[in-house]
């Protein structure tokens, strides 16, 4: 089946009642018919549930509609996007190992790379999104992983997969992509060689807005080492959470559709706007990377970024003259947001660690959602004008 169609279809075991829909299993524990079932368990000699720490049934179906998405042998749920990115990299590396990091990622991500990795003893490096020439050169004999974003946050810039994977599989690196903003019925990074993808679940996942959740998928080895992390560490995702989670799944595919096209029909509108000194969206032609983007991407996605000509100023009183758009801290919502990066997701980075990847005092960070484009638009330019 098309993975469109298992992420509709793929159903956990369900109760005697034979329910359409998949139940809930809000249990912390399981029972077990008798003391040698007990220890099988745990012994790992079978594939029973023992605690919804490890395992839940709920959580399987979300996490096995995810493998099928994006093509991967194994995945693990979190309770977070952030707990599994900080699970792909401490289950993965040791003291002394070497982490290349794209500059241009989520602030909370920077925030684990500069603050917490170097406790352990994990080194950290950056390359610049737009500089890939410069990739190669900073790897070191100690480099164990490559991380990065594309589109990234909050630029978007387009990172070629395919030319990534090349240089990785030269030096037997690991190759690890947060997919957050493309999901996978978009882009599929392991189909151009990545080893471990991410998602902030929260984000167009879910589409809502209801729930928090994350997940990381990948080469089956890889994968247990990080539920082994996971399992005694504790970032579980919660089995309401994955039950909300599995059911936005359903309609994943057609509202990528609508996010995607709200979204070129409101950048092409805006591109060239008196206002705006430059505005990206990965399939306009005008995108530095809008090759790559059309290679690796089904659609350009459902978020905008754009400058405003009069800084911070200009761009808190934009945000201040909407009628309509929600400000929020959260994107991918079926409901439009806007965000200001510099004083809000990036606002901990220095001065000049936002102007190294193009986070200008201007910057606007737009998620399109699926309110009718004309009003999406209609509200966007009132609050320009």
């Amino acid at each position: 089946m098309n993975p469109i169609t298992k992420a509709i279809r793929i159903q956990t075991d369900r109760t005697n009642e034979m329910e359409h829909s998949t139940p809930m299993f809000l249990t912390s524990s399981f029972c077990f018919d008798d003391a040698e079932d007990m220890r099988a368990a745990f012994a790992d000699e079978s594939n029973d549930n023992i605690y919804s720490r490890f395992s839940n049934p709920g959580v399987q179906e979300f996490t096995d509609k995810m493998v099928a998405l994006e093509g991967a042998e194994a995945g693990y749920a979190t309770a977070t996007g952030m707990a599994a990115v900080f699970a792909s990299f401490m289950a993965l590396l040791k003291k002394g190992d070497h982490l290349i990091a794209c500059s241009s990622v989520f602030g909370s991500t920077v925030t684990v790379l500069n603050k917490y990795l170097p406790n352990y003893g994990i080194e950290v490096s950056y390359v610049s999104a737009n500089d890939p020439d410069s990739w190669e050169a900073a790897i070191k004999p100690n480099t164990k992983m490559i991380y990065l974003e594309t589109p990234t946050n909050p630029g978007l810039d387009i990172i070629d997969l395919a030319a990534v994977s090349k240089l990785v599989k030269k030096h037997n690196i690991l190759l690890n992509v947060d997919n957050c903003f493309a999901t996978p019925v978009n882009q599929r990074p392991i189909d151009f060689g990545a080893d471990l993808v991410i998602h902030s679940a929260t984000k167009w996942i879910d589409g809502q807005g209801r729930v928090l959740g994350g997940v990381v998928l990948g080469k089956k080895e890889l994968i247990h080492q990080i539920y082994l992390f996971c399992r005694s560490t504790g970032p579980a995702l919660s089995p309401f959470n994955a039950w909300v989670l599995s059911k936005s799944l359903e309609t994943l595919d057609v509202r990528m559709e609508r996010h995607a096209s709200n979204a070129l029909h409101i950048a092409k509108a805006l591109e060239g706007h008196a206002k705006i000194s430059w505005l990206k969206y990965p399939f306009l032609p005008s995108h530095p990377q809008h090759a790559i983007a059309a290679k690796q991407m089904k659609n350009g996605g459902g978020l905008i970024s754009f400058n405003l000509s009069g800084g911070l100023e200009s761009g808190r009183a934009f945000l201040n003259n909407l009628k309509m758009l929600s400000l929020t801290a959260n994107l991918g919502d079926t409901r439009s947001i806007a965000s200001h990066p510099a004083s809000t997701t990036h606002a901990k980075l220095t001065e000049a660690e936002r102007a190294a990847v193009n986070i200008t005092p201007g910057l606007i960070r737009i998620s399109v959602g699926l309110e009718h484009v004309d009003d999406i638009l209609g509200d966007i330019l009132q609050a320009l004008a």
